[in-house]
């Protein structure tokens, strides 16, 4: 046998530098990093503001960019108290059932034998030449605010962020199914008939301005990663369905500051990217109880609740305060020399596995643009949402820093399947409706 041969084996086998297999203490780690102690930097704590007099002292908390927004005087940090989200049972329960069962495949965005629940619960190993894409599939896999949730209003806005002014202002529905892998909501694991075979869906309604108004996106990812994503769209104007092309998702979505691709932080398949696992750091991301927050006053909803506002330069910035949490940093390069960016650096929240704060470099290595997406935890949101154990995406702000131009996004999410019903995801529903 080959060296060569020989090293292929054991990437296929995920086994370089990670031949232990996952235990229980890995499981109640990786679902419980706070149990031991919450983490600590100096230079932080829970009630400062951080500003531009001392985020000198603070930047070993921040991420690059933030700390240049703060340096600069274009918003401040406010520190909250570090606390655990907390992660459905039946999310962790998958997991412990199907521990060591899932493995890489030989090429980059092939996993074997994946059931439910967190595919690699251990810490990731910077010896493993692939722990970044181990990192990845966990995001790729994590809960998803439950099996199936709906968004309704979201509201989205575009900003000069020197000026301030609000350009223009869309109002959207949003709908996610998990067809398989499902942990929390029936039917589980898999809603049938999935013919396609898919993994999940998203379908997306434009209400206004009337410009834009039944505008319709239907996104669709098969469980084998090797399919392109099906991506619908449909213009009420043209009063038509087409098919975007693979390098379309890397567009502006709807003229935002948004792609199609950056969706909850990374919309694309494993094997688009190539994925380096950079360390794990403590750092302030925007992890919050909803309930607890100074929030907007307008819109109004019939039942009281209340979005998150914005504050800062152009009112670009979450207007939320921010944990001290325990982070892994990854850096992902586009497959494609072509592709419209050189690298994203995602930072992973190491509980949830959500990406709470991303940062896009242009194709000349330059910092493009930073993307923030506010998390509360569902005990401080709805009241119908109390219990889930899921982060809920409650708001985002992408700044193009380059342009000096923001767009912010404000949720009302809710975690109820009847609002996602299986005829949404279809292109036949988007002709119809």
């Amino acid at each position: 046998m080959t060296m060569r041969t020989m090293t292929s084996m054991l990437l296929a086998a995920g086994a370089i530098g990670t031949a232990q297999a996952a235990t229980e203490a890995d499981v109640d780690k990786s679902f419980g990093p706070y149990k031991a102690g919450v983490p600590a930097v100096a230079g932080v704590k829970p009630g400062m503001v951080i500003d531009k007099g001392n985020v000198e002292a603070a930047k070993a908390a921040l991420i690059p960019s933030m700390a240049q927004f703060i340096k600069s005087g274009q918003t401040t940090l406010a520190v909250g108290e570090t606390y655990s989200f907390g992660i459905s049972k039946n999310y962790i329960d998958a997991t412990r059932k199907n521990l060591n069962k899932v493995s890489l495949g030989s090429n980059v965005g092939d996993l074997v034998g994946f059931v439910a629940g967190r595919p690699f619960p251990q810490e990731p190993d910077a010896k493993d030449p692939r722990a970044g894409e181990k990192v990845f599939w966990n995001f790729q896999h994590n809960n998803r605010i439950g099996d199936s949730y709906t968004i309704w209003p979201w509201y989205m806005e575009y900003k000069n962020m020197a000026s301030g002014k609000v350009e223009r202002t869309l109002k959207q529905e949003y709908h996610i199914i998990q067809w398989k892998h499902r942990v929390d909501q029936e039917p589980r694991p898999e809603v049938e008939p999935n013919p396609s075979q898919l993994l999940r869906s998203g379908y997306l309604k434009v209400h206004e301005p009337q410009d834009l108004k039944d505008t319709q996106l239907l996104i669709s990812r098969f469980s084998d990663d090797a399919k392109l994503d099906e991506v619908y769209l449909y213009l009420g104007f043209q009063r038509r369905v087409r098919r975007l092309a693979s390098n379309q998702v890397t567009d502006p979505f709807l003229g935002s500051d948004l792609m199609v691709e950056d969706f909850e932080g990374y919309n694309g398949r494993m094997r688009d990217m190539k994925w380096e696992y950079k360390g794990t750091r403590d750092l302030l991301v925007p992890f919050y109880a909803h309930n607890k927050q100074k929030l907007a006053e307008e819109p109004k909803e019939a039942d009281g609740f209340k979005f998150i506002d914005f504050g800062g330069e152009g009112a670009c910035f979450p207007n939320v305060t921010w944990q001290l949490r325990k982070t892994y940093v990854i850096e992902s390069v586009p497959v494609n020399p072509d592709h419209v960016i050189s690298k994203r650096v995602h930072y992973v929240d190491a509980e949830t596995y959500a990406l709470s704060l991303n940062e896009i470099y242009d194709r000349k290595g330059e910092l493009w643009k930073t993307f923030i997406i506010a998390y509360t935890d569902s005990e401080s949101h709805m009241p119908k949402n109390a219990g889930r154990g899921v982060a809920i995406n409650d708001g985002f702000s992408i700044i193009d820093v380059q342009a000096k131009h923001c767009s912010t996004g404000k949720f009302k999410v809710h975690l109820d399947q009847e609002m996602s019903p299986t005829k949404l995801f279809s292109v036949q529903y988007m002709r119809g409706s």
